[in-house]
């Protein structure tokens, strides 16, 4: 398909709005003029693309009012693509819209409009929490997920240090002696393996857990 075909469905959803559309006025693909309101741009692409909101953003200097349109695609995969580009349109200011080419349905999916984020209030407490917990910074900034010192694997470090040296141990007092409250929740999950319940309440280390704790 070619760009040219976007055009008719675009222009007539926007006459539809009460604006006057001409095409290819100096850089932009299309121009729409209503009353004494700042222009309105368009930026045909077959299809999403980097360039393509490069060029939108190079339009916001002409006026605020900028929308990228596609054609419309099918499956999950576009589904995907067109969600993660409705959230960068969102906080680049600009708008989305997409045509259906089979029958020229124009559905318009965001408006271009200052961004303002929504704070995760619960991301927040999570992220202050897992620094205030975390001893020291024993990771690198930029370094894959895979390995990294959590806070939570630091517990997990103190407790299989402190079985390693005692023995096998009830979970009240591992936690008592190594300060990691929830010690014994952490040793049932047993989540990287370094754990066995030899008794009710009562946990050693495996070989596995001996070694991770020898290594710290």
């Amino acid at each position: 398909m070619q760009e040219t075909e976007l055009y008719a469905p675009v222009k007539a959803f926007l006459e539809g709005q009460g604006y006057t559309v001409k095409a290819e006025i100096g850089a932009a693909d299309v121009v729409a003029c209503r009353a004494d309101e700042d222009p309105l741009v368009v930026e045909l692409k077959t299809g999403f693309s980097l360039s393509l909101v490069h060029q939108a953003i190079a339009r916001q200097a002409i006026t605020d009012t900028v929308y990228i349109a596609a054609p419309r695609g099918k499956g999950r995969r576009f589904q995907t693509s067109l969600k993660q580009m409705k959230t960068l349109c969102r906080r680049l200011g600009l708008g989305l819209m997409t045509v259906r080419l089979k029958d020229s349905h124009l559905e318009v999916h965001c408006d271009p409009a200052p961004y303002a984020p929504r704070k995760s209030k619960r991301r927040k407490t999570l992220l202050l929490r897992e620094f205030a917990k975390r001893e020291g910074d024993p990771n690198t900034g930029g370094a894959t997920r895979q390995g990294l010192v959590t806070a939570y694997r630091q517990d997990a470090l103190r407790c299989a240090s402190h079985l390693a040296s005692t023995g096998p141990t009830k979970g009240s007092v591992v936690a008592r002696e190594t300060g990691v409250e929830k010690a014994t929740r952490l040793m049932a999950d047993n989540h990287y393996g370094w754990f066995q319940r030899v008794e009710t309440g009562i946990y050693d280390v495996t070989e596995k857990g001996r070694l991770a704790a020898a290594d710290t």
